[in-house]
């Protein structure tokens, strides 16, 4: 047998053994080139699935025990409620204030939480996107990519834009984001050139991060409408209205599209035609994104103060869970948790069957949507950031 032979099996079983550990989201199960896994952009991929199939070492078992890893301090205003994303080593986030009015993004040592770089300027009210060492995210003016090592600018789009809570979404080689004036934009993610801008609907307000799942862009709209565009193009495909606004980023799995709506109800429509599958109406308006994991739909409602989880298939509710205040924040899912925070701060760690409490802090304010990879959870919060793990791990 060949050394060639012998390394490509060991590979293999490599491989094979890291997936058997681990709790897939749906699906195949692709295990990456290294067991430092990224979570790079909003909601974890560009199908906003907000799972990570990959973690093996925070389950069921072991999330009760996390303790704080580390704790960055930086102001940021409650509202909107960015997560931050991870990549190479590096977990990066945003900040604002109106008192004086500034904000920016910052990047931070994921093992140590020491910073890295820091930028200041005009207001951030999402998420990061980092990809080949490039970081992308929506000021209140102008988009902007910048060094992920060292977050000096790159390039910049600031021709009558104008940021929202919108993150940015990366898929093939294209960068798509939405503003607060309706249009969607397109990037070339390496050069920063436009490639198309769309208003698709009449009235305002793209707060919607989008999602782009085989050629497809799924974003929703103050107008009420989910619209499904051509990727390449940003021709309309179908559209879809509801009764209210849409502020949930969408998710898109087992060929579905879901959503929440300003109308109290949560949604599933075919990806491919725009066709009601399913609606399930909550106590309240479903500003929150939902994550997919498992055949489940894990999604909270704000007024209401429940976090639901609904069957993929059917919308049909499997539990739901009370929790301590208003959830707008998007949840994750790894290994059989589902963890999310609150308005007033509580991070919280269920079991992803149950809906059983499993963990909570109370104590750092943290009310963003987190990130779950190589056994730690991070969140933002009014104070700045936090990581959590298992002791002596």
């Amino acid at each position: 047998m060949s050394l060639k032979t012998v390394s490509y099996l060991s590979l293999l079983l490599l491989c094979a053994s890291f997936a058997a550990a681990q709790k897939p989201c749906g699906g195949t199960v692709i295990p990456p080139k290294t067991l430092a896994v990224n979570w790079p952009q909003y909601q974890h991929d560009a199908a906003h699935s907000g799972c990570n199939p990959y973690e093996s070492i925070l389950s069921p078992d072991t999330v009760g025990n996390l303790t704080v890893k580390w704790q960055y301090s930086v102001e940021r205003l409650e509202d909107p409620f960015p997560a931050p994303t991870l990549a190479d080593g590096i977990i990066y986030g945003s900040w604002f204030t109106y008192y004086p009015v500034q904000g920016g993004a910052y990047a931070l040592n994921a093992s140590t939480g020491a910073l890295i770089w820091q930028r200041q300027g005009d207001l951030v009210f999402s998420s990061p996107a980092v990809a080949n060492g490039v970081a992308y995210f929506s000021t209140q003016t102008a988009f902007e990519a910048v060094n992920a090592n060292t977050g000096a600018l790159l390039w910049q789009y600031n021709q009558f834009f104008e940021g929202s809570g919108a993150s940015p979404t990366l898929a093939n080689g294209v960068v798509y984001v939405g503003a607060a004036n309706g249009y969607i934009y397109a990037f070339n993610a390496g050069t920063g050139a436009l490639i198309w801008k769309v208003a698709p609907g009449n009235n305002g307000d793209a707060s919607s991060s989008p999602a782009v799942v085989n050629g497809i862009l799924y974003v929703g709209l103050q107008d009420g409408n989910l619209y499904a565009l051509n990727a390449s193009t940003g021709d309309l495909i179908w559209q879809y209205t509801t009764g209210g606004y849409i502020n949930s980023s969408p998710a898109v799995a087992n060929g579905n599209v879901y959503f929440g709506s300003d109308d109290n109800n949560v949604y599933a429509v075919n990806a491919t035609t725009g066709a009601l599958v399913w609606k399930y109406t909550t106590g309240g308006q479903v500003y929150c994104s939902p994550a997919v994991a498992d055949g489940i739909v894990y999604i909270g409602s704000f007024l209401s103060n429940y976090f639901y989880a609904l069957n993929a298939s059917t919308g049909a509710l499997l539990w739901q869970y009370a929790a301590s205040d208003y959830l707008e924040a998007p949840p994750a899912v790894a290994n059989g948790v589902v963890y999310f925070g609150s308005w007033d701060g509580s991070a919280t760690a269920l079991n992803a069957s149950t809906g059983a409490l499993l963990w909570r802090n109370t104590s750092m304010g943290l009310d963003s949507g987190p990130v779950v990879a190589n056994g730690v959870v991070y969140f933002m919060g009014g104070l700045g950031m936090a990581a959590f793990h298992l002791p002596n791990h």
